[in-house]
């Protein structure tokens, strides 16, 4: 006898959230190879400032946020968001101008990773921490090719920034309703961004067929894996989530391999395995903490 519909739906909503996740994984490594390819035209500033701004637009749009009523508290901490956005996407971007997408994720994964070892109260979490420091390291013995000091350094500062993304984050969402304070802090990260992009790209910024890369980009690193994140965090435990979204170094090895022609050696995949596993160790390990925004920006 076949069970009802209703238990065979409930039955697969983990499937379908952790497809969801994966899914938002891929289109956003995805976008990100299709911002290296822009890189040429408009420099990686261009870029932050395209996807900041088609960011923002859409979700004014789709939030409407209210600008009456706080504090400011609530308005220094939205504002230190959007800053810390502006930051993280700046030395994402300026990494990936400089080594290769596999690479550059992978070392930024070490600001979320680090704050789960920090907020852990078990004596494992040193382990997951110098299993990452090992595969770290393996990255820098030709397993991507010889890798540019200063992509590594920013990349480093990329997962700097991601920390402190995750803290502002929280704090955000407790001060401002539904998605509203994420709206004001891509709004801010955008208008921090923008002169800058205009200043070192010019007119390039605003040809056509840039600006609908640009769109396009914004559509794929951000606002579907955002919308595919807020729907799985509805039916997922945030640790599950958490475990899931340490698949990034992974699946941006792939998305450069397929679509960059970024090749890596044995080694970089057994790198880019160590820190998966003391990603997901030190999230397991890490004291249970309420859920936050999605972390796809």
């Amino acid at each position: 006898m076949a069970p009802p519909q209703s238990t065979r739906f409930r039955s697969t909503q983990p499937l379908g959230s952790v497809g969801l996740v994966v899914s938002g994984l891929v289109l956003q490594e995805v976008g990100a190879s299709f911002a290296v390819l822009l890189f040429p035209q408009v420099g990686a500033l261009g870029v932050v400032s395209l996807r900041l701004g088609f960011s923002a637009l859409i979700l004014l749009v789709i939030s409407r946020p209210a600008l009456r009523g706080h504090s400011a508290g609530s308005w220094a901490t939205v504002v230190g968001f959007g800053l810390a956005i502006a930051a993280m996407n700046f030395l994402f971007y300026e990494a990936l101008a400089r080594i290769p997408l596999g690479a550059a994720v992978t070392i930024e994964v070490l600001g979320p990773l680090a704050v789960s070892v920090l907020t852990s109260r078990k004596r494992s979490r040193w382990l997951w921490a110098v299993i990452a420091l090992v595969g770290v390291a393996l990255l820098g013995q030709g397993s991507f090719g010889h890798l540019d000091p200063l992509g590594v350094v920013f990349a480093f500062g990329a997962g700097a920034t991601w920390a402190g993304y995750i803290l502002l984050s929280a704090r955000t969402g407790r001060h401002f309703p539904r998605f509203d304070g994420l709206a004001i802090a891509m709004s801010v990260g955008a208008l921090a961004a923008l002169p800058f992009g205009i200043t070192i790209t010019g007119a390039a910024l605003f040809h056509p067929h840039i600006l609908l890369l640009g769109a396009a980009v914004a559509l794929l690193s951000s606002t579907l894996p955002y919308a595919f994140e807020l729907l799985a965090l509805r039916r997922l435990p945030s640790a599950t989530f958490a475990i899931l979204m340490s698949l990034a170094p992974a699946i941006a090895t792939l998305a450069g391999l397929v679509i960059l022609d970024q090749r890596f050696t044995v080694v970089g995949a057994l790198a880019i395995g160590l820190v998966i596993v003391a990603s997901i160790g030190a999230v397991r390990s890490a004291r249970p903490a309420p859920p936050s925004e999605p972390l796809a920006v």
